[in-house]
């Protein structure tokens, strides 16, 4: 019932789940019942692209929950949203056994190469699929319990706070180039073969992965949309706008900061954990720092502080680099630049503002000065809904 009024209250989040959950019941007909020469038919390719945009609209949850609503901004949850996946891609990895290369029972083929005689401490346990769960969650939560504990502590925020989750995340990329490591050095992990029992690669898997990463997305939005909403969620706001106000008031407010990063930690790993078995590896590519900046463009575009506007311009920032990289590889790093420029200076409240902005218009809801006055008012609070 609390649930139910909370989406009430939110006309942009209840539309962007319901076409969420309408495409959830659709692709998996579309896909599995429909003959594959009917124009209905939606390809293999399509139902593992959508699971990945819809991991990246997790992830951009994460991001816009400490972001928008604490305005905590962080450029390094590439590496939680890595961990998770690392966390996931040994679990498949331990699911190999002896199909490997090399056909050796427990050691992987990278190890076999490198003349590794055991499996090492730290792949104990991943052959279980819950132990794996826990690690997805475990993992990134205490690092990000232990890196935000120091920061918020020291008080560093804003642009200093940036930079350092930025070093976080470009440090652990180096770690997991390195062969020694453990991790499959450059290369990662690849050449999963079945989870939980099931073939990977097969249609029914690729279905289900879909139909987990929807549901996940779903629940996700609306445990961060219970937390904005309440008492908790009034304090969080209240740091963004007034930290040190805030703090004069007796509210601890590196305890509530610490939590909300844990909480986003933890979600960008789950968002890892869903992806990688949908595009099949893991490497420390995606630690890429990079990979970081290109999660608040995700956010930025949609509509900072909205929540389903992150979800919005993951889809759509996504959807763009899928048509241009595949249009002209060489032009996305511009195409992505340029569009960072013009949501800063023409579309500070993103795609979502745009939209609201425009429906006004339409409806004539207020007049010119109002509407300035509102635009200024939503811009100052984030785009707060």
């Amino acid at each position: 019932m609390l649930m139910q009024r909370l989406l009430l209250s939110d006309r942009g989040g209840m539309v962007v789940l319901g076409i969420i959950a309408v495409a959830t019941l659709l692709i998996p007909i579309l896909n599995l019942a429909v003959p594959p020469d009917s124009p209905f038919y939606v390809s293999n390719y399509m139902v593992a692209l959508l699971g990945k945009f819809l991991c990246f609209a997790l992830l951009a949850l994460s991001v816009d929950l400490i972001w928008g609503y604490a305005g905590i901004l962080s450029l390094g949850h590439g590496a939680f949203f890595a961990l998770g996946g690392y966390a996931m891609g040994m679990h498949l990895m331990r699911q190999i056994g002896d199909r490997g290369v090399y056909g050796h029972p427990e050691l992987m083929d990278f190890m076999v190469v490198m003349n590794w005689e055991s499996l090492p401490w730290y792949w104990q346990g991943f052959d279980m699929f819950w132990f794996a769960m826990l690690m997805v969650l475990l993992v990134p939560g205490l690092l990000a319990l232990v890196f935000g504990f120091l920061a918020f502590r020291s008080r560093v925020t804003g642009v200093y706070f940036a930079i350092i989750t930025q070093a976080l995340t470009y440090a652990l990329m180096l770690a997991f180039f390195r062969n020694e490591m453990g991790f499959g050095g450059n290369n990662g992990l690849n050449d999963f073969k079945e989870i939980l029992g099931f073939s990977i690669s097969a249609k029914g898997t690729r279905v289900g992965l879909f139909v987990t990463s929807a549901v996940m997305l779903i629940l996700a939005y609306m445990a961060c949309r219970y937390i904005v909403t309440s008492r908790m969620g009034r304090v969080i706001l209240s740091i963004r706008d007034a930290e040190s106000r805030t703090r004069f008031s007796g509210y601890k407010v590196e305890s509530y900061k610490l939590w909300l990063f844990v909480f986003s930690s933890m979600l960008a790993a789950i968002a890892g954990a869903l992806y990688v078995p949908q595009v099949g590896i893991i490497n420390p590519g995606e630690f890429s720092p990079l990979n970081s900046i290109e999660m608040v463009i995700w956010v930025a575009a949609g509509g900072r502080g909205t929540l389903f506007g992150a979800i919005v311009g993951a889809f759509s920032v996504n959807y763009a680099k899928t048509f241009f990289t595949s249009w002209s590889p060489e032009a996305w790093l511009f195409i992505l630049g340029g569009l960072f420029v013009l949501v800063t200076l023409l579309l500070p409240n993103g795609l979502v503002g745009l939209f609201n902005r425009f429906r006004r218009k339409l409806k004539h809801e207020l007049p010119e000065e109002e509407e300035k006055a509102d635009d200024e008012s939503e811009l100052k609070s984030g785009g707060n809904q």
